[in-house]
């Protein structure tokens, strides 16, 4: 499976393009900001990828801030869970005072085409079966994304030796506690994790070392 990765500019969020190989129909995933269609757009010429689809895996702007220039631009479906939905086109209701106070002026907009996910939701394309997982706790509508049960994409769920954070509008430590027990502990060691933020990982290791996983099973 062909994976390639651009960090974007601001918060170093992980923007993921994932195709069966060269040649081949892709996803994107987590756009984030500035805007960073051309640096995308340079990894899928020289892979020779069309894009079929894009997904979220939460509201964040640092994670969705390019998703309207990219899924109009290829003329492909966005993909996020119901209760993030809304933050696309009005991010104020999911950060903190202090992030939307430098974004005032600045008009969001939703991709003409946009799908929405629960948990169990699966999108098949070509040779890529995608399950979303419903994994709250960083947002009320984060998702994970399993591809082939050889990829997870974690999104703000999961980083290598961490969490995300739960303190900003709709997280919940609560709720990531729950995901954590319920939904990334009986996951299968062999998954490659593709994170929002840092490097990636696998699950067996976050699980022998990331001390929030190795908490639970203690």
């Amino acid at each position: 499976m062909l994976v390639r990765s651009f960090p974007a500019p601001m918060f170093a969020t992980n923007c993921w393009v994932i195709a069966p190989s060269e040649g081949s129909e892709c996803i994107i995933v987590d756009p984030g900001m500035p805007d960073i269609s051309h640096e995308i757009g340079m990894i899928i010429e020289e892979h020779n990828l069309k894009p079929v689809a894009a997904l979220l895996t939460h509201g964040h702007l640092d994670h969705t801030f390019s998703i309207s220039p990219l899924a109009d631009g290829y003329d492909i479906p966005a993909y996020i869970h119901s209760e993030d939905r809304r933050f696309i086109a009005d991010p104020a209701g999911i950060h903190g005072e202090q992030f939307i106070s430098q974004l005032q002026g600045m008009n969001f907009t939703e991709p003409k085409k946009v799908q929405e996910l629960k948990n169990g939701s699966t999108v098949q394309l070509l040779d890529m079966n995608i399950t979303a997982i419903h994994a709250p706790g960083h947002t009320r509508g984060s998702l994970m994304f399993t591809i082939n049960d050889e990829i997870l994409i974690s999104g703000d769920v999961l980083f290598a030796g961490s969490i995300g954070r739960t303190d900003l509008p709709t997280g919940s430590a609560k709720d990531m506690t729950q995901t954590l027990k319920s939904k990334v502990l009986p996951l299968s060691d062999d998954l490659r994790v593709l994170t929002g933020h840092g490097p990636e990982t696998t699950i067996k290791f976050e699980r022998k070392n990331n001390p929030y996983l190795k908490e639970l099973t203690s």
